[in-house]
């Protein structure tokens, strides 16, 4: 099967990842497939897909019009010099125009758009979506926001690559760890783990910004800014007095604050994905979380299978993640992984596995042997092109 392949490398731009070239381009070439690569930086692209945001909108414009030209001659290209079987995607509406897809299917090529934070971004591709033939997945509760504005869903679940996500022979340096942004309640998680006399560490992009440091540095920057209008004096004026107020009556001013402030010892840097890895091989247990973005915010949230849950266990790696119903379709909870409820609830599960390494050891196992079993990307799409009629 010939495929043209179009994506970006990683889906966090921010910060150097092959995730998806890994996840995605790695497994299709394994499976025999032609693959002909989409020659086209799309890092810009991928930092400028919210079209909201006035400056990004702009962007958009301009840059979605010229990657959709530059997409459609090279997949004539290609076409011309061997037809083209399937036209796969990691796309959002600010990529491509939609008669582009048309287009693309005009020439009787099939084709296929995976995406995976429809969770809460369900916006950013409710353009594009309905044009392809079909879409891939991996969040089963939108299966039918996709049916109802007109697209193809197909129910795809993540997963990892097994010649990149495995173990390695290192030392278990750390108790508990956690790889991945900072954002959401992961702070507030690993503070609370923090107070309670836990041993955490946090590796990954924005971590360092949680520091005591940082936000002292910060704020200092923001105070003075503030002082150089006399409207910004007035504001220093007015909390100062409110602040001597409610010390009066014994109420600290810290109280009235949710920021947290983490100690500089347990925040690592942003991870190589070869370091990320490693580091799953190198702690007794590797935390997962399960709320997308900010939804814990608005009183609604949404939880998320996420690729961690897959790349942990394929790595080897001994892994507990927030209990979701769904997760029981892939694992079998407490002897291939381990969930929590609560942050009471990790607490508490976090202590009795660090003291009981036999039964860590007996999941750790038996996780990476379920992964290895059935949760490659490989049998992903073995899977979906069965069902497509392409395999």
């Amino acid at each position: 099967m010939r495929i043209f392949y179009a994506s970006d490398i990683t889906p966090n731009p921010s910060f150097p990842s092959n995730l998806w070239r890994s996840n995605l381009y790695l497994p299709l070439v394994d499976l025999g497939c032609d693959v002909v690569e989409f020659q086209y930086d799309m890092r810009e692209t991928f930092q400028n897909c919210s079209p909201e945001d006035h400056a990004q909108r702009s962007f958009i414009r301009k840059n979605r019009a010229r990657l959709t030209k530059e997409l459609l001659r090279q997949i004539k290209e290609a076409n011309a010099q061997k037809h083209i079987d399937v036209f796969f995607s990691y796309f959002c509406d600010a990529c491509v125009l939609p008669e582009a897809i048309d287009e693309i299917r005009s020439m009787g090529i099939k084709t296929v758009n995976w995406y995976c934070n429809a969770s809460y971004q369900l916006h950013l591709v409710k353009e594009i979506s309905p044009h392809y033939d079909w879409c891939l997945v991996p969040e089963k509760f939108r299966i039918k926001d996709y049916i109802e504005m007109g697209a193809r869903p197909i129910y795809c679940q993540e997963a990892a690559n097994h010649n990149i996500y495995k173990p390695y022979d290192l030392p278990k340096e750390f108790d508990v760890t956690f790889v991945g942004q900072a954002y959401g309640e992961r702070p507030l998680y690993i503070k609370y783990l923090l107070d309670q006399g836990i041993n955490v560490r946090v590796w990954g992009y924005g971590w360092k910004n949680f520091s005591s440091e940082f936000r002292t540095l910060r704020r200092i920057l923001h105070i003075g800014r503030r002082l150089l209008t006399k409207q910004g004096w007035r504001i220093a004026w007015y909390r100062l007095g409110r602040t001597l107020h409610l010390n009066a009556f014994g109420v600290s001013p810290q109280s009235q604050s949710v920021a947290v402030t983490l100690p500089d010892s347990i925040l690592g840097g942003t991870l190589s994905d070869v370091e990320m890895i490693q580091m799953y091989s190198r702690c007794k247990i590797n935390l997962g979380f399960s709320t997308c973005g900010n939804t814990h915010k608005n009183g609604e949230r949404i939880l998320q299978i996420r690729l961690r849950d897959f790349e942990v266990p394929m790595s080897g790696g001994f892994y507990m993640v927030e209990y979701m119903e769904e997760l029981e379709e892939f694992f079998d909870i407490g002897k291939e992984i381990v969930c929590y409820h609560s942050p009471e609830d990790l607490k508490d599960k976090i202590k009795y596995y660090l003291s009981h390494e036999s039964e860590r050891e007996a999941i750790r196992k038996a996780g990476h042997e379920r992964c290895l079993r059935d949760h490659t990307w490989h049998k992903r799409f073995e899977k979906v092109f069965r069902e497509m009629g392409l395999f």
